[in-house]
């Protein structure tokens, strides 16, 4: 009996919202999680056509770890397009200023350019501080794993 391929159709998958604490991570390190998560790959019904990933939840992003020097010398660049409009700041400035979008660079540019990565990066909440407003949600720690109730529970209400 030849086995069937199974190809995950929009919205069959269900949403499982998930929570991870920052707090001295090493960045590259929680970003090439966070993307495998947001993406689906972990799950068995990944398809990569079809948004089947969890969403995310990040607390204490000013918290995140930077290793050797790079927090002085790597550099996020803006460019406006005209002669001299080019603006380099220092990840270390960026981490004072605005930690939450220094996490969430790195996480969307590790997932698929195009319509299916803007519809993942959707599913990323960051958040500076340990507060966050998605309680509601009943988010599951990170590395807990998905149990199979918990995943139908979730997908029937």
């Amino acid at each position: 009996m030849p086995r069937q391929t199974f190809h995950a159709v929009t919205g069959q998958v269900p949403t499982v919202w998930r929570h991870i604490d920052a707090n001295g991570k090493v960045l590259g390190r929680l970003a090439t999680e966070v993307a495998t998560v947001l993406m689906g790959k972990h799950r068995p019904e990944y398809t990569p056509n079809v948004l089947c990933g969890d969403a995310v939840i990040i607390t204490n992003a000013s918290k995140v770890v930077l290793t050797g020097r790079k927090s002085t010398q790597k550099t996020l660049r803006r460019w406006s397009g005209y002669p001299g409009g080019l603006k380099v700041r220092t990840y270390q400035t960026l981490l004072e200023s605005n930690p939450e979008r220094v996490v969430s660079e790195a996480i969307t540019r590790m997932l698929p350019r195009g319509r299916l990565g803007r519809k993942v990066m959707r599913n990323l909440r960051v958040f500076a501080g340990t507060e966050h407003p998605h309680a509601a949600h009943q988010p599951i720690p990170f590395d807990a794993p998905i149990a199979p109730a918990v995943a139908a529970t979730k997908a029937s209400k």
